[in-house]
């Protein structure tokens, strides 16, 4: 079957424009994208790697028993094609400790990463089309994100999971090589294959943590179909019934913004990468905790803390109020800005560690959790920025302030490569892996970019 034409349309639709971009972009890495493409295949091994004993994990292994040639990161089987993208993608979002773009938010590595290594490894890619595919996917999603900015939360849907089989559609469509008719078609295909709502924010269930590995197996899908001539709608974006008329209850949109310097400008380059295991609004709330405990502040003489926040995130890291108090499990708490600056004041990090079962239950953690509360701050710039406040009034009456403006790991302060490289060993520790294989991982990863063909077998484990 052929699409049929539309002499009426005097303009490419949005994916159109999209779709002749990426089918001229050089054959190779992106420069801009080289040293963000590079990290982001460290940090995702790394988080695999972590959760590879996870009864998360477990359990998605045990339910996607596709044997094939494929590589999830820390296990010795190998999986179909699409159940490694699925397994990889989350392991890697697992523990909320992955990379985000700012303007989203969302997760593009945990989606994009392992799309485009089951894809390798499936095709007989090379580096410079790992390199590709990783910035284009990434790329898609990120802009995706300046669309209609806070409405695909606001509708109930997770923006990752639903801009996410999108972005690796695109992805592994520039990895394959797809023409730009066959890239419309991935991208339409895999719009009818997003999905994604976050009430997993109830109780802390786990549905959040399968979101990028479902889009990444469905993005794998979807420019499989188009590769074979199944046609996908061209206005899939713009439409009448579209798709931010389904997840974002809107066909208005800044769609000239999103197409704007496509392919010559890379906002991908600006993805930030955690300091922390948890919903990343939540992170500059926490360096302001430590800050307050460094300058020389008492947790047990605290009374009160009041913080100023974007009205943007309430919904999903304030209430209901006293739920986020005292969260019922550690998946829970980490969509909690209450228990975050609880146990960073008290701790001092909120890491893996923080969100064990043993802390979220500590009655001091809860205690000190209770004491906070928040006001709106209609000024707030998120989602441009993501911001941090506390007001906390000491029992003697004395009043202490600590604000910060950016989130650390992001663009206003990048991680330096060697803390993320650190991070790689820590989550490889937390897994259980030799520091010796780590070691031969990393130097893996580090050259897989430049890599004639992609063999993927050294991140497995014994």
């Amino acid at each position: 079957m052929t699409r049929a034409s539309d002499p009426s349309r005097a303009s490419p639709t949005v994916a159109e424009s999209i779709a002749a971009t990426i089918a001229s972009l050089p054959r190779t890495t992106p420069l801009a994208m080289v040293a963000t493409c590079r990290s982001l295949l460290i940090d995702i091994a790394g988080l695999c790697l972590a959760a590879r004993h996870s009864d998360f994990m477990q359990a998605t292994l045990a339910a996607t028993d596709e044997p094939g040639a494929c590589t999830v990161i820390g296990q010795r089987e190998g999986r179909s094609v699409a159940m490694a993208a699925l397994c990889n993608g989350t392991a890697a979002h697992g523990e909320d400790f992955d990379d985000t773009y700012e303007g989203g938010p969302v997760h593009a590595g945990a989606v994009i990463v392992p799309a485009i290594l089951a894809t390798a490894e499936r095709h007989g890619l090379g580096g410079d089309d790992v390199g590709l595919g990783i910035a284009t996917g990434c790329e898609v999603m990120c802009r995706l994100c300046l669309v209609a900015p806070k409405r695909v939360h606001q509708a109930g849907f997770h923006p990752t999971a639903v801009f996410g089989a999108i972005g690796a559609a695109a992805g592994v469509g520039a990895a394959l090589k797809l023409d730009s008719r066959q890239l419309v078609d991935a991208m339409g295909i895999a719009a009818s294959m997003s999905s994604g709502i976050i009430e997993y924010l109830a109780e802390g269930a786990w549905t959040k943590r399968m979101h990028p590995g479902w889009a990444a197996q469905a993005g794998y899908r979807a420019a499989r179909m188009a590769h074979a001539g199944f046609v996908g709608p061209r206005t899939v974006f713009e439409g009448e019934h579209g798709f931010f008329h389904a997840f974002a209850h809107t066909r208005e949109g800044h769609f000239v913004e999103m197409l704007e310097d496509f392919g010559m400008q890379w906002l991908a380059a600006g993805i930030a990468f955690k300091p922390y295991a948890c919903g990343t609004m939540a992170h500059p709330y926490i360096d302001c905790a430590r800050k307050l405990v460094a300058s020389g502040l008492d947790p047990d003489d605290v009374q009160a803390i009041e913080c100023e926040t974007a009205e943007g995130i309430v919904h999903r890291l304030w209430e209901p109020l006293a739920d986020k108090r005292r969260p019922p499990n550690g998946y829970a708490a980490k969509f909690s800005i209450p228990y975050a600056i609880a146990v960073a004041m008290l701790r001092g990090d909120a890491g893996l560690a923080e969100y064990e079962e043993a802390v979220v239950q500590d009655p001091r953690v809860r205690a000190l959790a209770a004491k906070v509360r928040y006001r709106i701050d209609h000024y707030n710039p998120y989602p441009r920025q993501f911001t941090g406040h506390l007001r906390v009034t000491l029992r003697n009456g004395e009043m202490r302030e600590a604000r910060q403006d950016h989130f650390r790991g992001g663009m206003g302060e990048p991680l330096p490569f060697g803390d993320i490289v650190n991070k790689f060993r820590a989550n490889g520790v937390h897994g259980g892996v030799e520091v010796s294989q780590l070691d031969d991982i990393l130097d893996h990863l580090s050259s897989l970019l430049g890599a004639g063909s992609i063999e993927l077998r050294r991140l497995r484990t014994v």
